[in-house]
C-alpha cells in the first residue's frame, strides 16, 4: 500500500462492481414486493426484526472484537477500528471534504467493498434493532425495497435502492447492511457488489468484520456519535468526529490507498 488520491465529493465515482449489479427488477428469485416497496420472503407475515443468528460457520473468527479481548494480529490502525491487513485488500478511506474528518473505512477485495464505521452505544442497550428500522423506513420511503434476515452476525437488512442508469431506466442497487452491538459500541458494515451474489466472496468479507477490532476509547460520547477515525499512520487531532442521525446512504469524498 502506498499510493493515495484525494477526490472531491462532486468526482466520486460508485464503488467499484456496484453498477454491475444494478437491476431491473427489485425483487430476487423467491421473493415478493409488497405495494408499499417493502421486500418480504414467501410465506412471512413480514419482516421478522429481532435476534435472529444463524448458527456461527467454521470460517468465522471469534470477533469483531473490542480492544480489550482482541487477539495479537498484525492490523491496519485507523484510531476507532484496527483493520486485519490482507493481500489484495484496497484501503479507502472516506474524509469529509469540508471538515476535513475521517467518516468511515472501505475495505474493497475483487470489485466488491465493505464500508465499516464504529458508533458509540449507551451500556444498557444495543442500536441495531434502531438503526435497522430506521434504514428500513428511510430505504422505502426513497423507492427502494428493503428485507431483514437471520444472518451470521444476527439480523441483517437487505435493500434495493433505486438508481436513474444511463438509458434513463430505472435500476435497483443492492447492498447487504450488518450490525453487531459491543460494549459501548456498535459496528456497522454495509457490503456491495460481487459478493452479494457469490458465497465464497461473501464469506470471505465476513470473516474479515469477525477480526476487526473497535477501539472505543474512554471518552464520554453521546449514542449513534461516530467513534474517531484517523488514516493509517496518522494520529487522530483532539477535536472529536460528532456526527447526528446515522446517515449510511450518504457517500462523502474519498482518499484511496492501493495496495
Amino acid at each position: 500500500m502506498g499510493l493515495f488520491s484525494r477526490r472531491k465529493k462532486a468526482e466520486v465515482e460508485e464503488i467499484e462492481g456496484l453498477d454491475a449489479l444494478d437491476t431491473d427488477d427489485p425483487g430476487t428469485p423467491g421473493e415478493e414486493a409488497d405495494t408499499e416497496g417493502e421486500t418480504r420472503s414467501e410465506g412471512a407475515d413480514g419482516p421478522a426484526d429481532g435476534d435472529d443468528t444463524v448458527e456461527r460457520p467454521d470460517h468465522l473468527d471469534a470477533g469483531p472484537f473490542d480492544a480489550h479481548e482482541a487477539p495479537e494480529e498484525d492490523r491496519i490502525d485507523l484510531g476507532a477500528l484496527l483493520v486485519p491487513t490482507i493481500d489484495g485488500m484496497e484501503l479507502r478511506m472516506e474524509v469529509d471534504q469540508r471538515s476535513g474528518n475521517v467518516t468511515g473505512a472501505n475495505l474493497v477485495i475483487e470489485g466488491s467493498s465493505l464500508q465499516v464505521q464504529a458508533f458509540a452505544a449507551p451500556k444498557s442497550r444495543g442500536l441495531w434493532d434502531e438503526v435497522r428500522t430506521s434504514l428500513r423506513d428511510s430505504v422505502v420511503k426513497q423507492g427502494g425495497t428493503a428485507e431483514t434476515r437471520p444472518g451470521v452476525f444476527g439480523t441483517e437488512l437487505i435493500t434495493r435502492l433505486p438508481v436513474k442508469r444511463a438509458d434513463g431506466r430505472t435500476g435497483y442497487r443492492p447492498a447487504r447492511f450488518l450490525g453487531v452491538d459491543g460494549p459501548r459500541w456498535f459496528l456497522r458494515a454495509i457490503l456491495t457488489g460481487k459478493a452479494l451474489g457469490d458465497r465464497a466472496q461473501a464469506e470471505r468479507f465476513e470473516t474479515l468484520i469477525s477480526r476487526l477490532v473497535v477501539v472505543r476509547g474512554t471518552e464520554a460520547m453521546a449514542p449513534q456519535e461516530l467513534i474517531p477515525l484517523h488514516l493509517p499512520g496518522q494520529r487522530p487531532g483532539l477535536a472529536q468526529i460528532a456526527e447526528g442521525p446515522l446517515d449510511p446512504l450518504a457517500r462523502g469524498p474519498e482518499i484511496t490507498e492501493v495496495g
